[in-house]
């Protein structure tokens, strides 16, 4: 049993092609999104690129030990991951960004992505820690 692989596969290659698009956008243009204050815009755009490396290097290292059947392991690896999608809406918490509306999508598809990661670790938890009458052990004679 694959223990939901392939939903795993597509819900992280979505991420990625959604936490890519946002990202570099972010990086690139930073001056485009509201701004913290203090934080030079130089210095947020390579936060901003070192945390998509980041966030990315967890969800590959999650993915593997999945892979390898490493459940809890994978599990914190893929949490941790689920926050590049998640922490997007933060925009939200210093002003509206005033970008192109394909973009400003990518908030959103970036926090679908986290959600849907969120989800399918709730399924992965429950499943992974099932015991089932097979793997039970009778105590009765």
């Amino acid at each position: 049993m694959d223990k939901g692989l392939t939903p795993l596969r597509v819900i992280l290659g979505f991420s990625l092609v959604s936490t890519t698009i946002h990202y570099a956008h972010n990086a690139i243009r930073v001056a485009d999104y509201p701004q913290l204050p203090g934080v030079p815009a130089l210095a947020a755009g390579i936060v901003v690129a070192f945390g998509w490396v980041l966030f990315t290097t967890f969800g590959w290292f999650g993915y593997r030990a999945y892979r390898q059947g490493r459940y809890h392991q994978a599990l914190v690896f893929l949490l941790v991951y689920s926050l590049a999608g998640m922490i997007t809406l933060g925009h939200f918490l210093t002003g509206v960004p005033r970008i192109p509306a394909f973009f400003f999508a990518t908030i959103f598809t970036d926090a679908a992505a986290g959600l849907a990661l969120w989800v399918f670790l709730m399924w992965a938890w429950a499943t992974v820690n099932r015991v089932t009458s097979r793997d039970q052990v009778s105590t009765q004679y």
